[in-house]
């Protein structure tokens, strides 16, 4: 028995690409994961927003997010294949837990400087 994991798969596509095409565009790919006996949880299209960089000379892309979850192998099959499709700018995969991981780390790291910012003794008003 292979092990699976829950994976959260970003893609940002090609602006030009009609938002409609998206989620049929990216079944084709997910069926890597699909025959592989993996499942797809959630397929969430965010649509056309800016980017925090140009890739490719393109300031805007259209955002997707999949929640899935499949082996290791199936799932570095699709990043690899993600990656050849013209229209697919860029792919980030995480394993759900560190996906977790770093949005709680985050959480912490702002919780620890409001904590830091409430403990740090208040000038004392002049008399």
């Amino acid at each position: 028995m292979t092990h699976t994991h829950q994976y959260e798969l970003m893609v940002i596509l090609n602006p030009e690409i009609d938002e409609r095409l998206v989620a049929p565009n990216l079944e084709k790919f997910l069926k890597v994961i699909t025959n592989d006996g993996g499942t797809i949880d959630s397929l969430d299209i965010w649509g056309r927003r800016r980017l925090a960089y140009e890739i490719e000379k393109k300031t805007e892309g259209v955002y997707a997010v999949v929640n899935f979850t499949a082996t290791a192998e199936a799932t570095q099959e699709l990043d690899r294949q993600l990656k050849l499709s013209e229209q697919i700018m860029r792919t980030k995969v995480l394993r759900a837990e560190d996906a977790i991981a770093m949005v709680a780390s985050e959480k912490e790291r702002s919780d620890a400087k409001a904590a830091r910012k409430a403990a740090a003794p208040a000038k004392a008003p002049k008399a």
